[in-house]
C-alpha cells in the first residue's frame, strides 16, 4: 500500500553530445530497415563522464527540485544495467558521497532495465515502514561506450543512449512539493523462467568480456528464440504488460477503461516495439494516448522510467501533467520484470 502523501520529484541529466541516426546510416552501423523500425533521431553519448558521475548530476537536480538537502536523505538507491566505471566497487556509495548524502544508507539495485522501478519500489517500502522518515534518493545511470558495448548494433530492436536520472521520494504532512508528482500506484510482475533470453546457455564465464570482446545481446536472444516460439513470446510480453498496468490502475483507483489517464508513457524501445507489444497491450484496458519519448535519448538502460517521470513533472513541455491529471508509466527489464507506475499532479 502506497501512503496517500507519498511523492516523487524526478530529474535527468543527459550528455550534450550525441550520435545521429543519419550518421549511423551513412557509416553502415544500422540499416534503413532498422532505422525505420526504431524511428529515433539520435542517441546521447558521454565523451568523458562515467555513469555514476552522470547520476550525481541528475541527483543534484532532483534534490534542488524537491527542496531537500542531501544531508537529510535516509537512503540512496542506485540502479544500472551496464559497466559503472570500475570492476570491483560500489557505485551507490560513490553517488551518496558525491551528492553529500553522508548520513544515508547507499544500496545498489540490479534488475536490469527495470532497475528504476525496483529502486522506487524499495523506496516506497522504506517510507511506508517508517512513517515520518526522511526522504530517499533513487538514481540510475548507464554509459554504453565502446569497445565493450555497441550502442547501435549490440541488440535487436534497441538503441542505447547514455545518461543519468534521479528522483527524491518522500512523504509527509507538508504535502507534495512544487515540481513533484504524487505517486498513486506502483505494481510489478516477473517471469524469471525467461531469464535465459540474456544468458549464454552454454557456459558461465569467469570474468567480464571473456565470452566476447563486446556485449552481444543479439547472440543470446537469437539462441533463446530458436528454442521459443517468437509469436508466443511476444504474446507473453503483451499479457504481462496488460496485467501489470491493469493492477496499477486498480490500485490508483482509476475506473474501467482508464478514462482518467492523460497518457501512458512507454519504455524507450522504438516504434516497432510500441506497435507490436505495447500498443496492443495497453489497448486491452485503456484508450489513453501512448507516447515513446526516446526520439532524442534512445533507451537509457535503467533510466527510462525516471526520465519519463521527469517529462511529466517538467515546468513546461508537451508531456507536462496539468493539475489533477493522471499518467501511467510502463517499465520492463531483462529477467523478465514488468512495472507500471501511476502518478498525479496534485
Amino acid at each position: 500500500m502506497i501512503p496517500d502523501d507519498l511523492w516523487v520529484a524526478p530529474a535527468e541529466w543527459l550528455p550534450p553530445t550525441a550520435e545521429k541516426t543519419a550518421d549511423a546510416l551513412a557509416t553502415g552501423r544500422v540499416t534503413t530497415g532498422e532505422a525505420d523500425a526504431m524511428g529515433y533521431e539520435q542517441l546521447p553519448v558521454s565523451d568523458d563522464l562515467s555513469a555514476p558521475q552522470m547520476a550525481v548530476r541528475a541527483a543534484r537536480r532532483a534534490l534542488s527540485r524537491a527542496g531537500v538537502p542531501a544531508g537529510n536523505l535516509a537512503a540512496v538507491l542506485h540502479a544500472w544495467t551496464y559497466y559503472q566505471g570500475h570492476d570491483f566497487w560500489s557505485p551507490a556509495h560513490y553517488v551518496a558521497a558525491e551528492t553529500g548524502a553522508r548520513d544515508a544508507i547507499p544500496t545498489g539495485i540490479q534488475q536490469m532495465c527495470n532497475g528504476a522501478a525496483a529502486a522506487l519500489r524499495a523506496a516506497v517500502h522504506q517510507l511506508a515502514a517508517h512513517p515520518g522518515g526522511a526522504p530517499v534518493l533513487v538514481t540510475t545511470a548507464d554509459r554504453f561506450a565502446s569497445p565493450g558495448f555497441d550502442r547501435w548494433g549490440g541488440d535487436y530492436g534497441v538503441w542505447y543512449g547514455d545518461g543519468g536520472t534521479a528522483a527524491v521520494v518522500g512523504a509527509g504532512p507538508d504535502g507534495v512539493p512544487e515540481g513533484a508528482l504524487a505517486l498513486r500506484a506502483l505494481r510489478t510482475r516477473a517471469a524469471p523462467e525467461l531469464e535465459n533470453a540474456h544468458r549464454d546457455v552454454g557456459a558461465f564465464h569467469p570474468a567480464p568480456h571473456t565470452g566476447g570482446a563486446a556485449v552481444d545481446v543479439r547472440r543470446t536472444k537469437k539462441a533463446f528464440l530458436a528454442d521459443h516460439d517468437k509469436p508466443r513470446f511476444l504474446a507473453r510480453l503483451r499479457r504481462e504488460t496488460t496485467a501489470v498496468l491493469a493492477a496499477a490502475l486498480t490500485a490508483a483507483g482509476i475506473g474501467p477503461g482508464g478514462r482518467q489517464l492523460s497518457t501512458v508513457l512507454l519504455p524507450r524501445l522504438g516504434r516497432a516495439t510500441a506497435r507490436d507489444v505495447y500498443g496492443p497491450a495497453v489497448a486491452e484496458i485503456t484508450d489513453a494516448p501512448l507516447a515513446d519519448l526516446g526520439d532524442r535519448t534512445g533507451h537509457l538502460g535503467a533510466g527510462d522510467l525516471l526520465s519519463n517521470l521527469a517529462a511529466l513533472a517538467a515546468d513546461t513541455g508537451p508531456h507536462r501533467l496539468e493539475r489533477g491529471e493522471y499518467a501511467a508509466v510502463l517499465s520492463a527489464g531483462a529477467g523478465f520484470t514488468w512495472s507500471a507506475v501511476v502518478v498525479q499532479r496534485t
